[in-house]
């Protein structure tokens, strides 16, 4: 008998919030489904848009939360409850202020980092033992981090962000085929930095 794997990208739904930094995982999430030739439908019992792809044996759940990102665990929960899902076959894609424009850094487990929607999913699923896939956004700096998650990526980091999601979507699907520490040490670390502007 096969496992069963859910892949969730964090983000707001809407489209004034498509192309924003905070959702970066419902655009690894669209580019998996993509990879797996499967379209996303709404399941209001999940609150959440879903993807069911056929691996083998193997199920895997693409899932991208309909709640706002703060209550993203409603969704997760539901879903790896419905469907008895272990928790190390669980991956969250999700944004990283703390990591620069140009890295992604996946983890099998730790604390929320300040993020909201990871805080969310860890709480109501009651463990930190959760993989994550984190992908750098950069830091806010001076600037609120609110208007900064919320806005999007410069003209400089667009071409690096493109790199950075494809190599990121490359990541989950290790994961799921090749395990954790295979796709932790083939893809954590920088995959570009954006250019700099000449003063």
């Amino acid at each position: 008998m096969g496992e069963t794997f859910l892949i969730t990208g964090l983000g707001n739904p809407g489209t004034e919030y498509a192309l924003t930094r905070h959702n970066v995982g419902f655009m690894v999430t669209d580019l998996l489904a993509a990879h797996w030739r499967v379209e996303f439908r709404p399941e209001s019992s999940f609150k959440a848009r879903i993807a069911a792809v056929n691996l083998g044996e193997d199920k895997l759940c693409l899932c991208q939360p309909l709640t706002w990102m703060n209550l993203s665990g409603e969704a997760v929960s539901a879903i790896v409850r419905y469907y008895k899902i272990p928790l190390p076959k669980v991956l969250v894609i999700m944004d990283d202020a703390d990591l620069p424009v140009g890295t992604i850094r996946m983890r099998p487990s730790g604390n929320t980092g300040g993020h909201h929607g990871l805080e969310s999913v860890l709480s109501l699923l009651g463990s930190n033992e959760i993989p994550r896939l984190k992908i750098g956004i950069g830091d806010a700096g001076q600037k609120q981090i609110k208007g900064h998650v919320l806005g999007k990526f410069s003209k400089e980091e667009l071409p690096v962000i493109e790199k950075v999601l494809d190599r990121a979507a490359d990541q989950a699907i290790c994961w799921v085929k090749r395990g954790i520490q295979k796709a932790m040490n083939e893809f954590n670390g920088a995959v570009a930095a954006p250019e700099k502007r000449e003063n």
